[in-house]
Formats: C-alpha cells, structure tokens, sequence
C-alpha cells in the first residue's frame, strides 16, 4: 500500500488544492491531508480553526465524489523548531512513502528526513490563492468562484466573511 502526504493550512481550501488532492490519488492508495499551523485561528493569515478547515475539507471531497475511505486527515500544529519538525509530523500521522509539497522548506526537511518529495504542480496560482482569496473575502470582492460550493457553505455557516472583516479593522483613524 502506497501512503503519500499532502500538508497545507487550508485557509481556505480552494480549488487548485483539490486539483492536488485528486492528482495525489491518482498516484497512492491512500492520502493523508495535514492541516498545517492547526492551532492558528482568528486571525487574517489564519482565519479558520483547524475544525473548521477539517470540515471544508470533508465536504469538499464528498462533494467532488472522492472516496472518503482513501484519505486521512490529520491536525499537525506548529513546534516552531524546524530541526525536530518531520519527527513531530511522523508522531501525529499514519505511516507514509511520499510527501507532496510545493513549499521549499517543507520540501527540504522531507528530503533531509530520507522522504521522496515530489512537487505537485500548481493550478492557477495567482488565483488559486489563499492570501487572494481572503484578501477578496475582506474587499467584499467575488471569491466564491475560486473555492468549491461546500467550502463556501462552510464559510457562510460560521460567519467567516465576518469574522475576516472584523480582523481586518483596525484601531487608527484613516
């Protein structure tokens, strides 16, 4: 059995993450999908609990019909100790092969580790966007088009938009 692991925050998952996801398992027999910085919350660059991003997550796959029974989601929070990070990630995940990253140092401590990376390419990066697509959120810009339908559902359903909006505010005068 061929185990691989995908890690991001998810903040929000957006399409060009389930155009990953749906590679990924075209390549192993099950997926692991980490929920990167889980204890982060409430604030602009992580907005959503690790619960929540879990459920986007979820639905989002049911959505996009992906068998549910091929994926395994996991909350991986930060040790902020990047020499100690890969064994912390082995102690919170079932046993994998491959790791799939687009970002460098999570690339480079995988390697150093003894893993195969491999880099998925991206899908539409400059819209397929985290910072963008909440960047949107906050500007009352459409956003909608770029996530899937459940994804948006779980947003609406724990009044995101406001809560990005009320981060957003600042104390200064303009």
């Amino acid at each position: 059995m061929k185990r691989g692991l995908f890690i991001g925050r998810f903040q929000p998952l957006h399409k060009g993450h389930i155009e990953i996801i749906k590679k990924i398992l075209r390549e192993v027999d099950e997926l692991i999908i980490g929920i990167g910085s889980a204890q982060e919350s409430h604030t602009l660059e992580n907005p959503f609990t690790a619960g929540e991003r879990e459920l986007m997550i979820l639905r989002s796959l049911a959505e996009e019909k992906i068998d549910l029974s091929r994926v395994h989601i996991i909350p991986i929070p930060d040790v902020n100790n990047n020499s100690v990070w890969v064994s912390h990630v082995l102690s919170l995940s079932p046993p994998f092969h491959v790791v799939y990253s687009g970002n460098p140092l999570v690339c480079r401590l995988f390697r150093e580790a003894g893993f195969t990376v491999r880099k998925p390419p991206m899908v539409k990066r400059k819209e397929y966007w985290g910072t963008e697509i909440r960047e949107r959120m906050v500007k009352n810009k459409n956003w909608r088009e770029f996530v899937p339908k459940a994804v948006a559902e779980v947003i609406e359903e724990i009044e995101g938009i406001a809560r990005l909006r009320e981060l957003a505010q600042t104390d200064y005068p303009l």
